[in-house]
């Protein structure tokens, strides 16, 4: 027997979220112009850096990376608007800051699509991009989303994406568990686990 259509269906209502962020033109990262309001988006890689080129060039476009902002006050509960601050824009400009920063990537060669959500949609449409999608910086090279863990915390390891791409100030000061052999590894391994 068929499964009854149900629109309020977790996957269904994610759907309509991220089939809106996709229907969006790629724009550079970070986006030229300002702009107000927390949400979702995607980022896309379309240069030479050869662990990446089984992403490169495919259609539609596979996103390295996929994140949200929410707005300032969300993880304290109540209710607060999705429009006002500039949380999404600010992620965006974090990310360009450290995409800049890598030894090894060039920021012309990124690439992104965002949309401001209400607050109630950007946690569930995340986890759909990243179920579906399966972005490297997500599930494999993860670290790229992370910030300075400050100076009580240095005993932490380096993220396998600084590892990758060395660059930034703060993650030189924390131990590399793997070598950059290794993480390269990991991400041919998972290429071939998708085919």
């Amino acid at each position: 027997m068929a499964k009854a259509y149900n629109p309020l269906d977790y996957e269904n209502l994610a759907r309509s979220v991220v089939e809106a962020l996709l229907n969006r033109e790629e724009e550079p990262l970070a986006p030229a112009t300002s702009f107000e309001g927390a949400g979702v988006y995607a980022v896309y890689y379309h240069g030479d850096f050869e662990p990446y080129s089984k992403i490169v060039g495919l259609d539609p476009p596979q996103p390295v990376y996929v994140g949200k902002a929410v707005p300032t006050g969300a993880r304290k509960g109540g209710l607060v608007s999705s429009t006002e601050g500039r949380e999404l824009n600010s992620r965006l400009n974090q990310h360009a800051q450290s995409i800049e920063q890598a030894e090894n990537l060039d920021l012309k060669h990124f690439r992104c699509r965002y949309l401001v959500v209400e607050s109630v949609w950007i946690t569930l449409a995340e986890r759909f991009l990243v179920e579906h999608y399966q972005p490297i910086w997500n599930v494999v090279i993860d670290g790229f989303g992370n910030h300075d863990p400050g100076a009580g915390r240095r005993a932490m390891k380096r993220p396998r994406w600084d590892i990758l791409h060395p660059g930034r100030p703060w993650a030189r000061k924390l131990t590399a568990q793997e070598s950059t052999e290794q993480v390269i590894a990991r991400l041919e391994n998972s290429f071939k686990k998708r085919s």
